[in-house]
């Protein structure tokens, strides 16, 4: 949606004030920032006036855990894992029904589908005449039937993580994201479509933690920031690659080290990234959802010298002492509280017992005085920042079990794990004179929203001064029909 010029005035909004609503005033937008707040604001001169009714406006949401590519080609592919496919019927339902000729991407498996991960020749079985790459759920791994292995292998040599048995290749590629876009010369996706749906869900900031991140695909943020098609302000963590990047459109994040428990880093190897990440200045974000990542990942920051920035991504298993450990080292804690909901059930089965109180600690982290930040980790999983907050509060699987009850968080402390500054996650970003002017208006009060946050409460969203989400004008029955 086109936005509006300078002089956007909302009136009759109730301000957030981090920790619940404070009294109604009038907000003057003029061009990207808040340039009054008050009562009784004059209207003269104002491109626009819009009668919030009492409806309380935030700062902008922030996804501090995105991968946006993945999840701009979401729509092209499809579902192959938990919820929409438990079983080896569904899915190859699902495969056999993918439209068109060519190859077919899927996304989400789970070994629980098939009770395995399967090979190229188990692959056959259910898609025999397309070339087929599925995505295994932790995003780390491909699963190619013969047909893929086919087409890759005659333009491209296989790359080291092509895994081989008895002389074969089985068709499961670990992280070679890189190998498969140079070998499908693929081109990055356009980002208009889910920037919009973001924009909906009253997102105005994205931290995308792809750690591939490098200059090149710095280069295409930025042309989709100079376009439009991105209207989220972004800050882009990735390789150390990225900071010698012209930053055109985005803000340098930190370095990403992608932990896998199946195959650790070279310990020295890892302290030697982290001292570069600081070096450069940048902290750095450690992918962790394993017991054995966690204390990996504690050592070598440990050993290597925590600096303020540097983060945990997932903490998917932290125990008390993990939790002690990270506030000795200052780190921060990237959360993603709907894993509980979307995954939960799961968790309970694989998991063991004695970890189960250990899963997305939420309430543990703000005790210890851990800065804590909300990240969809989108694509793999929903984007809906709203419905993870009703999970942080709810802590309720799909099936309606409980996973560490005393970890719930009470609404305003669900929300303010979106509101808090990608620049420095301690601190909580303000609806204040000068701020930018990154909004989100919800069609009621605080009072009303908390008591069950929903993105069908979202009526407006500006980012940096321009309105890119707009339903003010519209009744709530024609709201909720879209």
């Amino acid at each position: 949606m086109a936005g509006h010029g300078p002089g956007l005035l909302i009136r009759d909004t109730e301000l957030w004030t981090g920790d619940g609503a404070g009294p109604k005033v009038d907000v003057l937008v003029e061009g990207g920032s808040i340039a009054r707040i008050s009562n009784h604001l004059p209207s003269d001169g104002a491109d626009r006036v819009i009668d919030a009714k009492g409806g309380l406006l935030l700062p902008g949401l922030h996804d501090h855990h995105v991968h946006l590519a993945g999840l701009a080609v979401r729509t092209q592919s499809v579902r192959c894992g938990p919820p929409a496919v438990t079983n080896r019927a569904e899915l190859s339902k699902a495969l056999t029904g993918a439209p068109g000729s060519g190859w077919i991407r899927g996304v989400g498996y789970h070994e629980s589908v098939l009770d395995a991960l399967p090979d190229a020749r188990a692959l056959d079985a259910l898609v025999p005449d397309r070339p087929l790459r599925m995505q295994h759920r932790s995003g780390r791994m491909w699963l190619l039937n013969s047909a893929a292995l086919d087409e890759l292998l005659s333009s491209a040599e296989p790359p080291d993580g092509l895994e081989r048995e008895a002389g074969r290749f089985t068709g499961r590629l670990f992280d070679e994201d890189a190998w498969l876009r140079t070998a499908m010369d693929s081109t990055p996706p356009d980002f208009a479509v889910v920037s919009a749906e973001l924009a909906r869900l009253g997102v105005t900031g994205l931290t995308d933690m792809t750690p591939q991140n490098g200059p090149d695909m710095a280069e295409h943020f930025a042309a989709q920031r100079a376009a439009s098609a991105l209207v989220q302000s972004l800050t882009l963590a990735g390789t150390l690659d990225l900071a010698h990047a012209p930053q055109r459109g985005w803000t340098l994040g930190p370095v990403k080290l992608h932990l896998h428990e199946a195959d650790l880093p070279a310990f020295d190897d890892a302290v030697a990234i982290a001292r570069a990440a600081h070096e450069q200045g940048r902290a750095l974000a450690i992918h962790c959802v394993s017991e054995v990542e966690i204390v990996f990942a504690l050592a070598l920051l440990e050993q290597a010298g925590a600096t303020p920035g540097d983060r945990i991504e997932h903490a998917s298993i932290a125990s008390s002492d993990h939790i002690a450990r990270m506030a000795d080292l200052g780190l921060a804690v990237c959360v993603q509280p709907h894993f509980v909901a979307e995954r939960g059930d799961r968790y309970l089965l694989d998991v063991e017992p004695r970890l189960h109180g250990d899963l997305y600690r939420l309430q543990s982290l703000r005790a210890a005085g851990i800065p804590t930040a909300g990240g969809s980790d989108a694509p793999f999983a929903m984007p809906d920042p709203w419905a993870a907050m009703r999970a942080a509060i709810s802590r309720r699987t799909a099936a309606g079990a409980v996973i560490g009850a005393d970890e719930a968080l009470p609404p305003e402390h669900a929300l303010a794990l979106w509101l808090a500054d990608p620049a420095g996650l301690s601190r909580q970003r303000e609806v204040a004179v000068g701020a930018p002017a990154d909004l989100c208006l919800l069609d009621r009060k605080w009072a009303d929203a908390r008591e069950r946050l929903a993105k069908e409460q979202v009526v407006l969203t500006i980012a940096s001064g321009k309105v890119v989400h707009d339903l003010v004008d519209q009744t709530p029955v024609e709201r909720h029909a879209r």
